[in-house]
């Protein structure tokens, strides 16, 4: 007998079947609004559809440009279930990067809220758009509500392919050219399917979205609780205190955070460990843990904490609640399916315990960076076997139970809040002061950040605090300068490049 072989079940699919199956389930809760699975997904119909009037076809990219929402979360899944690529924009990042990305990632339509409007606004003129759509009234643009029209009936959704884009998350939001990282649907079946089991969802799931809606850990949270058929809380902006009770006030179950997230919450006045006691599951990442801080997140949270090692190019690991008594300085363990092999400077296979560049393979894997074609071969290691597997760029070694320790960055990215920073962006900023002649931009180390840029500079500078207001009128948000150290020389390996290495090591007693 030959029995019949159903495609693969991806994310179209899946919203319509949670309508179908789910229909008066809450699905998302924003504020005091609450919409069951039927109406959630009608509402992602109904925007695939204004998409489709709006002239774009399958696999044009959509803007997101939005502050957290109800209306958000719908334009993302919206895109998904029509066919179209979600590209979600940092909001915290330059008007400059906002049309960066917007241009690098061709997209077709924009859809923002709040005053992102008038920061797009600004940009039209070199973007090459087919539709703009606020979700305020706005001169020049269609109004969100009226976009979307009164609810018809539901459309079904896009029959797509495994290899169809799904959605473009880009890496940093810089004045730089940022990478956009491309997710396919076979892949961002595979996230929702493989950090459901990691993460321990279940239709009982209620999960609290707290970060910024762009961030690839919201989505996470976000596919693990579609896939489940349990019910997405957004916070319109993380407030420890307003978490805190949000968290006691409606049982929240599952969440995903970052260090700095949970460091607020254990030092807000209103923390009790009683009042997140309904916490199943809480999901940290983003940033590096230290020990300490990571203990003391294990005594209030409990048997919910579990730490996760990833990167939205498609590399996860996860240190579960049960390992943290004799694993704690670890990042725990590939995620099933994933496997990770610890390369040396000459890309052979290093022994337990001996460091060297983390790489990974498996389903979590992007399709690639968007039109970047030598970032990709930088990205990529092939085996002996011509398989080909995901370079980090992180320092780490595996003990013998398979457990991953992180020991460095091989690169120089600082990540800060959770968000990734790329130095050579703000030192392309600080270069343009006529008073400095050299610069070189590290991360060191933040109570509230966990780690923030800092300018180590050669030049005539006298006032640095003026310099520091300078640049930080010039950069994103999440860029700025803590602050700087003038100094007389730069230090440099004989071929001229700075050792970042060394001026990390000289201040990495500060704290900012």
């Amino acid at each position: 007998m030959t029995w019949f072989q159903p495609k693969p079940l991806m994310l179209p699919a899946m919203l319509a079947l949670n309508a179908e199956h789910l229909g008066a389930k809450p699905a998302l809760i924003v504020d005091d609004e609450t919409l069951n699975w039927a109406e959630f997904t009608g509402r992602c119909a109904a925007v695939a559809g204004a998409l489709a009037a709006s002239g774009l076809t399958r696999g044009d990219r959509v803007g997101i440009v939005m502050d957290n929402a109800a209306e958000t979360v719908a334009a993302l899944f919206g895109c998904v279930y029509g066919g179209f690529v979600a590209v979600p924009i940092n909001v915290s990042v330059a008007d400059a990067a906002i049309g960066t990305m917007l241009d690098d990632s061709d997209a077709r339509a924009v859809i923002c809220n709040g005053a992102h409007t008038a920061r797009v606004d600004a940009l039209r003129h070199s973007l090459d758009l087919r539709a703009l759509v606020s979700v305020q009234p706005c001169a020049g643009w269609l109004t969100f509500s009226d976009w979307v029209g009164t609810p018809a009936a539901m459309a079904a959704p896009a029959d797509v392919t495994p290899t169809d884009e799904c959605n473009i998350i880009y890496s940093s939001g810089t004045t730089g050219l940022p990478k956009g990282i491309v997710h396919d649907h076979r892949c961002r079946a595979a996230w929702a399917y493989d950090m459901a089991v990691a993460l321990r969802y279940h239709p009982g799931a209620l999960t609290l979205c707290s970060l910024g809606l762009y961030s690839n850990i919201s989505w996470v949270a976000m596919l693990a609780t579609i896939l489940a058929g349990g019910t997405l809380v957004v916070a319109r902006t993380f407030d420890a205190s307003a978490c805190i009770e949000q968290i006691a006030r409606l049982g929240i179950t599952h969440s995903a955070m970052v260090p700095v997230q949970l460091q607020r919450m254990l030092a807000d006045p209103t923390f009790a460990a009683d009042k997140v006691r309904s916490l199943q599951s809480l999901m940290c990442c983003g940033s590096p843990l230290a020990p300490v801080v990571k203990q003391q997140i294990v005594d209030q949270f409990g048997s919910a904490f579990m730490e996760l090692y990833g990167l939205t190019e498609g590399l996860v690991t996860v240190l579960q609640p049960e390992q943290m008594a004799t694993k704690l300085k670890s990042v725990g363990q590939p995620c099933p399916g994933q496997q990770i092999v610890i390369l040396d400077n000459d890309d052979a296979p290093c022994a337990v315990g001996q460091s060297g560049e983390i790489v990974g393979r498996g389903p979590l894997q992007m399709a690639g960076y968007h039109a970047r074609d030598e970032a990709n071969a930088a990205a990529t290691w092939v085996d002996p076997h011509g398989v080909r597997w995901l370079r980090t760029g992180d320092i780490g070694y595996l003990d013998e139970d398979g457990f991953l320790y992180l020991v460095d960055r091989k690169k120089d990215m600082i990540i800060s809040g959770g968000q990734n920073i790329y130095p050579a962006d703000i030192e392309a900023v600080i270069a343009a002061h006529p008073l400095v002649r050299e610069t070189a931009v590290i991360g060191v180390a933040s109570e509230r950040w966990g780690e923030t840029p800092f300018a180590v500079i050669v030049g005539d500078i006298v006032d640095e605090a003026a310099l520091i207001a300078w640049v930080n009128e010039r950069v994103g948000k999440q860029q700025r300068i803590a602050g700087v150290q003038v100094i007389d020389e730069l230090p440099r390996n004989p071929n001229g490049k700075v050792l970042k290495r060394s001026l990390r090591e000289r201040f990495k007693q500060l704290r900012l």
